[in-house]
């Protein structure tokens, strides 16, 4: 429940498996969330093509909204809206969208990497937008309609990624916010704008990119024609544009004191990284694939992605179709029980991208790479925490080798902080304390924007206070290292990057 006399922001977090309306209260020193509304974000697979129904996602926005306002009444300060990076809905000439938004798993994009450098360079791609280079980048996916030949990319008037399209459905108003832009390998992160030479080489119509805004921009009122649909009459709420992309709200609420740290933002993904006021575009950051995204307040965040949870999430599924249905919990419970550095994958192997069966793949990476094969579920699921744990283990050195800053610990937020065991075996690999939450990191940050950008909060440092204030962290400290010190060099040699 809110606390009478604070201000109440409606956010909205839509991840790869499901999306929330998080009512969050402030009273001026703490902020308490409460989910009004939760609903399912189900892909949908028609001719071998998985896309996003990013309708129904934007009726179920509009019941989150419903729910929030018979709650509440109209007194709301304001909304935003953060999803998960790189997709993006085409819109005609009316502004229709032409066609559901393709998801960034689907393999359409499979050699658009290569069929980029037949047109820039790899280094010249890297220096002008600081990206990593992965298959479903914006760049690659517009790359693929136009070597198809795709009707619907002749029809576009306007691209709008994921969390800017919902913005223009209920304001009206095209923008594109900087931290979702940062994902798409379009934009020249030191102008802060889209990188228009670039994109002329690439034959992407300039026109189809519409202004790119700061994090905490006020887009403009929630239209009418959506509150008199929802029973409501001369309802005015603005509509922010948070950190757009998920990770960038989440980093904006990390609890950190100081700069010694490195983030993980845990979840489908885990995105490790720093925050720096510049980009850091050289030889040492492309070689081993970081990346430069937008941050809140002036910031980048230099960063990593690994593939995360997904890979539990995969093999819970595998598990479920063969007639045995676990929680998140029973996993690592399991996981906790099976002998523990016996077997490693690289989680951002493309094999583990998409597999048909996520624990065939993890076996049969294992058996290529002449190692014991997992067994059973707790063997695969162990596999899974340890090959994360070393993977952030591996970041944190080449963090440190990059910026030549040493971590003295590691800030992990998000809902994979929920998992005990991989805090431990993180902080454990690291030989780093490991201090885990806000476990909703993401909404907590999309709800510091607003307070900033209606001036209930100035900095990002007091918004960073009123979340230590607001939620408990829990510290992991590092255990026996020399274990993982014995398996940690036989890891590295499994490594594409």
């Amino acid at each position: 429940m809110a606390e009478k006399g604070a201000k109440q922001f409606l956010a909205f977090d839509l991840g790869a498996e499901s999306g929330r309306a998080i009512l969050g209260s402030f009273d001026g020193e703490k902020i308490g969330l409460e989910v009004l509304h939760r609903f399912p974000n189900q892909p949908v697979t028609i001719m071998s093509t998985t896309y996003w129904d990013v309708l129904r996602l934007f009726h179920e926005m509009k019941e989150g909204l419903a729910q929030c306002l018979q709650a509440y009444g109209t007194d709301i300060a304001s909304m935003a809206i953060d999803t998960w990076g790189v997709d993006f809905g085409l819109l005609g000439p009316n502004d229709e969208l032409l066609a559901n938004p393709i998801h960034y798993r689907d393999p359409h994009t499979e050699g658009m990497i290569e069929e980029a450098f037949k047109v820039v360079g790899r280094q010249q791609l890297f220096e002008q937008t600081g990206v990593q280079f992965i298959r479903f980048n914006t760049l690659f996916q517009l790359l693929s309609l136009a070597k198809r030949n795709s009707p619907i990319l002749d029809s576009a008037k306007t691209m709008l990624l994921v969390p800017n399209l919902f913005d223009f459905w209920f304001t009206g108003r095209k923008v594109t916010e900087f931290s979702i832009a940062s994902t798409t390998q379009m934009l020249d992160p030191e102008q802060r704008n889209w990188a228009f030479d670039l994109l002329e080489q690439f034959s992407i119509d300039r026109e189809m990119l519409t202004e790119i805004v700061e994090p905490g921009t006020v887009i403009g009122p929630l239209l009418q024609s959506i509150t008199r649909e929802l029973g409501y009459e001369k309802v005015h709420i603005p509509v922010i544009a948070p950190a757009s992309h998920d990770t960038g709200s989440a980093v904006a609420a990390v609890p950190a004191e100081t700069d010694d740290y490195v983030y993980i933002s845990s979840g489908t993904w885990s995105l490790m990284g720093v925050e720096v006021r510049e980009p850091i575009v050289n030889e040492k950051s492309m070689a081993h694939n970081f990346t430069n995204e937008g941050g809140v307040c002036g910031t980048y965040r230099f960063l990593k992605n690994i593939m995360g949870l997904w890979l539990v999430q995969q093999c819970r599924r595998s598990f479920e179709r063969d007639g045995n249905s676990y929680n998140y919990d029973e996993l690592t419970r399991m996981a906790s029980e099976a002998k523990p550095l016996r077997m490693f994958i690289d989680p951002d192997a493309d094999e583990f991208m998409n597999p048909l069966d996520m624990p065939t793949a993890i076996r049969d990476f294992c058996r290529q790479t002449n190692q014991e094969v997992p067994e059973t579920e707790g063997d695969l699921i162990r596999c899974c925490l340890e090959s994360l744990a070393l993977k952030y283990r591996w970041t944190v050195e080449k963090l440190a080798e990059i910026t030549g800053r040493t971590a003295q610990v590691i800030h992990m937020v998000g809902g994979g902080t929920q998992n005990q065991l991989l805090c431990q075996l993180t902080a454990d690999a690291t030989g780093l304390p490991v201090v885990a939450g806000p476990i909703e990191a993401t909404a907590t940050g999309n709800i510091l924007m607003q307070a900033m950008a209606v001036g209930e909060i100035a900095t990002i440092q007091e918004g960073r206070q009123i979340v230590r204030n607001s939620f408990p962290m829990q510290v992991y400290q590092p255990k026996a290292q020399g274990p993982w010190d014995d398996v940690y060099t036989r890891f590295t040699q499994l490594l594409v990057d």
